[in-house]
């Protein structure tokens, strides 16, 4: 009976693995295709059409892109030549993995390409967009897939800019520039605790100035004050300045007590905080989405990152995170440059170059020593004196006798 009430509770967690195995393959494969066609007539291409979708939706998709494939060949006129190119880039979609994604991308750019007045070419590059996110690594980890993903959510706003996905791709902009952020975060953070305040306030002055909606931007301009404060009294108004932000910016934010004294021990103005900025961190903050119990439990096993903190309001940035000049180097013309460089008149400087010999010109060389003359060491190469021919034959003539 022991051994019996051992055995139970594993068994009990397989059944439930297994279960969840099948739901969610039961959801991967009988999902409904988004983009039918619902046109009700017997037209052989309408039929391969039909066909290629309810082999999407079980799961066949090489059969699917076959028969899709048949009628864009066979009927080079049809009606539903667009509705074929899109149902397989969905299909490769569908299919997932590494590859598949990459020949769903070409296969939506193709449609883009072939079909750009299309309201699904929108939806294409939406799903272009979707693809590398659903990619997307941890903060930590390699934002290539990041940056990529915010590349192609921007475009969809810049060339579809009144589509219905415009809304869903603003979100989901959004989410993208919040795990950027938080990866740039991440590393000022390390060089600001570790005292390297130069490259600190150089990452974290970069995250403030290009993502405000960053959830983590009060602290960002927390850390940024203080990595100006230690960098000497030249990098004070930049300290101020970003307490500041704190108080005018985000009056919503905890730390907007510790700015306020430290803007007193500064002897600075403290600005009045901002009516937009309230009520957006007002909004943001009646709005946010909690992490259930399972994200809380499973989330350091989840490939992608943690985006739940990510805005729901503002405007994207609409430009890439480019990297900046570090804060150490004086920008040209700036007040407090370097100041330690002079120049002077030599005097009697005019009287030495019309008196000394150029010194481009060999010095004669001593009495008695064989050489040549100052004039002809100075005369350029093809009017230098030849040495005399050596009479080789009267030399050889001379050994005979």
């Amino acid at each position: 009976m022991q051994r019996q009430t051992k055995r139970f509770p594993l068994r009990a967690a397989l059944s439930v693995l297994v279960l969840i195995a099948l739901v969610a393959g039961a959801g991967c494969r009988g999902r409904k295709y988004e983009n039918p066609i619902t046109a009700d007539t017997e037209q052989p291409d309408k039929v391969l059409f039909d066909k290629a979708v309810r082999d999407i939706e079980k799961g066949r998709y090489e059969i699917a892109r076959l028969t899709l494939n048949t009628l864009m060949n066979t009927y080079d006129t049809s009606e539903f030549l667009a509705k074929s190119k899109l149902a397989i880039a969905d299909s490769w979609m569908r299919e997932g993995g590494s590859h598949g994604w990459a020949q769903a991308e070409a296969e939506y750019k193709d449609f883009i390409l072939f079909y750009p007045t299309l309201e699904e070419s929108a939806e294409a590059q939406m799903k272009i967009c979707e693809i590398h996110f659903r990619q997307m690594e941890k903060p930590d980890r390699d934002a290539s897939h990041m940056l990529r993903a915010e590349d192609e959510c921007r475009q969809l706003l810049t060339q579809f800019p009144n589509s219905r996905f415009s809304p869903i791709a603003a979100q989901k902009l959004r989410e993208i520039q919040e795990a950027i952020s938080e990866s740039e975060y991440r590393v000022g953070a390390f060089y600001h605790q570790k005292g390297s305040f130069v490259p600190a306030a150089n990452r974290l002055q970069a995250i403030a100035d290009h993502y405000p909606l960053f959830s983590k931007a009060d602290e960002t301009l927390w850390k940024l004050g203080d990595s100006y404060g230690r960098l000497g009294p030249a990098f004070r108004a930049r300290s101020i300045e970003a307490y500041q932000r704190i108080v005018r910016d985000y009056p919503l934010s905890g730390l907007v007590d510790d700015a306020r004294k430290k803007l007193n021990s500064l002897e600075a103005d403290i600005p009045e905080a901002d009516p937009v900025a309230y009520a957006r961190q007002k909004y943001e903050l009646e709005n946010a989405t909690p992490k259930g119990m399972m994200g809380r439990t499973f989330g350091f096993v989840k490939r992608g990152p943690d985006v739940s903190m990510a805005a729901k309001s503002g405007e994207p940035t609409m430009t890439r995170l480019r990297p900046t000049t570090p804060v150490s180097v004086p920008a040209v013309g700036a007040e407090g440059g370097v100041t330690d460089v002079t120049a002077t008149t030599v005097s009697g400087a005019s009287d030495q170059l019309d008196s000394l010999p150029d010194a481009r010109i060999a010095a004669p060389k001593p009495d008695g020593e064989p050489g040549q003359t100052p004039a002809a060491e100075g005369a350029p190469a093809s009017e230098q004196p030849k040495p005399p021919a050596s009479n080789t034959k009267g030399r050889g003539s001379a050994r005979k006798q």
